[in-house]
């Protein structure tokens, strides 16, 4: 059986100005697992992506219509701060952003930030989430360093662990291995299934054979509407709409 939704997109329009990049899409993503939206360039993947935690909200000229629920409320609900929706939906960029701080405090800025930990108690929590991401035994002598002296593949499990240590729901991540080679690729998809023992996970990409390795559920975006949406495996093998087909077997985009 699908799980039920945790995140759920409902009749969802989104206008940059005047020009639609999502048009009526319905989305519900399954509480526990990875899905994968993906989709040739400018098709409405990453806009989403921001919809889902309100990032898009900095952009100026920007409305939507629609609604997005978590766990069946509004996102969108009046009196909702974009900094509790974005504590438990959490997003991850296309390129590692360390904060130009100490591997330790990129990982506490945010507890400290929403009053979640203070001394023992965060330290014990930037710990775990260091282990989380299997950052810990790396870097745990030399925690007063530099995030920024990171590797690239280090410094994207950093962020995850940033992000971790605010105790999320969701985590959104656009492109997360676009800018690693393949060693480090592997290594972050064996992160995100780890992950959804305790999350749900969301992730962008342009790399199918990417989508089909590491999520249970996919999304087939085209010219910002949602062209369809269902099991992985069922998509990748057996899709419904001719221009899913198309897509996947590189006769378009």
């Amino acid at each position: 059986m699908t799980p039920k939704p945790k995140l759920e997109a409902r009749q969802l329009h989104f206008f940059y100005g005047t020009f639609a990049a999502l048009k009526g899409i319905n989305l519900a993503v399954p509480a526990g697992t990875i899905t994968a939206i993906i989709g040739p360039s400018g098709c409405g993947k990453s806009t989403l992506l921001r919809v889902f935690n309100r990032m898009n909200e900095i952009i100026p000229d920007v409305h939507l219509s629609g609604d997005v629920l978590l766990e069946g409320v509004s996102i969108y609900q009046d009196g909702l701060a974009s900094t509790t929706l974005r504590k438990r939906v959490g997003m991850v960029f296309q390129r590692p952003n360390p904060f130009p701080l100490s591997i330790f405090e990129n990982v506490a800025y945010g507890p400290r930030i929403h009053g979640l930990a203070r001394g023992d108690s965060l330290r014990r929590l930037v710990e775990e989430s260091l282990q989380a991401t299997h950052l810990w035994d790396e870097v745990k002598d030399r925690l007063s360093q530099s995030a920024l002296s990171l590797l690239p593949e280090q410094q994207q499990r950093l962020c995850i662990s940033r992000l971790l240590a605010v105790q999320p729901e969701v985590l959104l991540l656009d492109e997360p291995c676009s800018a690693l080679d393949p060693a480090a690729t592997q290594q972050i998809e064996e992160l995100m299934r780890e992950l959804t023992a305790r999350y749900t996970l969301v992730i962008v990409t342009h790399n199918m054979q990417q989508a089909a390795r590491v999520s249970e559920f996919t999304a087939y975006m085209l010219l910002g509407e949602l062209a369809e949406f269902g099991k992985t495996a069922e998509l990748f093998t057996n899709p419904r709409d001719p221009r899913t087909e198309e897509y996947i077997t590189g006769r378009f985009g």
